[in-house]
């Protein structure tokens, strides 16, 4: 969901030849045919022409940006604006734009198969930690006296 002022729009990415049900946000697993949905949850922005931008790279010059694919601003009464498009491995800015008495401008990054290190050290370190932690502990009890005290009345 992206917010500006009081107005949002609400971004889907599908690869139905990959994954039938699956829906992403902005990390997209493979390359290939794409399908983007917006949703405009903002009721006042279906009175406004919409459109959808799609440029590989995540910099911020735009005139030096390769346009991969470009729907050009119309009215979407039903809310939602769609495309398909080819994406290759990389990063993509999708940039949707809504003209009006005030234009309003939202941004997506899109990563296409590319591995997001945060989540993956978050995923195999903290279950690695936890693990360590308990093998530590399992150690100290097991050179405890107390546990060599218990051990010596057990077999006493």
């Amino acid at each position: 969901m992206r917010w500006v002022g009081e107005s949002a729009i609400h971004l889907s990415s599908y690869q139905p030849q990959y994954e039938l049900r699956s829906q992403y946000c902005t990390d997209i697993p493979k390359t290939g045919k794409t399908f983007l949905v917006v949703d405009l949850v903002d009721p006042a922005l279906r009175t406004v022409p919409v459109g959808m931008r799609i440029v590989k790279g995540s910099g911020s010059n735009e005139a030096e940006a390769q346009t991969v694919a470009d729907w050009r601003p119309s009215h979407h009464p039903t809310g939602v604006v769609s495309g398909e498009t080819n994406l290759d491995e990389g990063l993509y800015r999708v940039i949707i734009t809504a003209e009006g008495q005030k234009p309003l401008r939202y941004q997506y990054l899109l990563r296409v198969q590319m591995i997001d290190y945060q989540k993956l050290v978050s995923s195999v370190v903290v279950p690695l930690l936890g693990v360590l932690l308990m093998v530590w502990l399992g150690y100290k009890l097991l050179r405890s006296k107390w546990l060599r005290n218990r051990w010596a009345v057990l077999r006493s």
